[in-house]
């Protein structure tokens, strides 16, 4: 697909576009990547949308190698090649067996995996699915994170689905990344 939205030229930069990109490089981005570069189009939507996606990826409730789960999760459903490339390696670091991220890719729920991890897959892949969580879900992961967990799980996932559109309307190619794995090829 093409890049239909592609990075900006400083130069080409609105005064609102330039200080919605100093403040990406500022924080702990590091860069204007991924959703940014087509969000950028939008300044004020760029820095809410970064300010809660900062808290959902880095001050999280739920543990972080969890987070990562969600993401790749909901980076599958969505045939997001740039978040599934960008967190494959993260949720590897935090702990995430590669048989879990190997079922994930093929569309697979992962054959074993811990409570808390069957939790959260079940929580996202439940939600992605039917847009909506039964009691039974509900309840394990409100057990294990209480309901803070549960919202910052709930938001996590609206968040990713949320720039995954973004990139995938906008044609963002995925990062350059040689331990990850390419998406699986889709099956519809």
């Amino acid at each position: 697909m093409t890049m239909r939205l592609p990075p900006m030229e400083t130069q080409a930069m609105s005064d609102a576009q330039r200080s919605a990109a100093q403040a990406l490089i500022a924080g702990p981005r590091k860069a204007v990547a991924g959703p940014f570069i087509a969000l950028l189009r939008s300044p004020e939507l760029l820095d809410r949308m970064q300010r809660v996606g900062e808290y959902l990826r880095f001050r999280n409730a739920i543990p972080q190698k969890l987070v990562e789960l969600a993401i790749l999760v909901t980076a599958r459903h969505l045939d997001n090649a740039f978040e599934w490339i960008l967190h494959q390696p993260l949720a590897r670091k935090e702990g995430l067996a590669g048989e879990a991220i190997d079922a994930i890719n093929e569309r697979r729920r992962p054959a074993s995996m811990a409570p808390d991890e069957a939790a959260v897959h079940d929580f996202v892949h439940e939600m992605l699915e039917t847009s909506f969580v039964g009691d039974a879900t509900y309840a394990r992961v409100l057990e294990r994170f209480g309901e803070q967990g549960v919202v910052d799980l709930t938001g996590t996932v609206g968040y990713f689905v949320a720039v995954c559109y973004v990139m995938n309307v906008a044609g963002t190619p995925p990062p350059r990344e040689a331990s990850a794995a390419p998406l699986a090829p889709i099956r519809r």
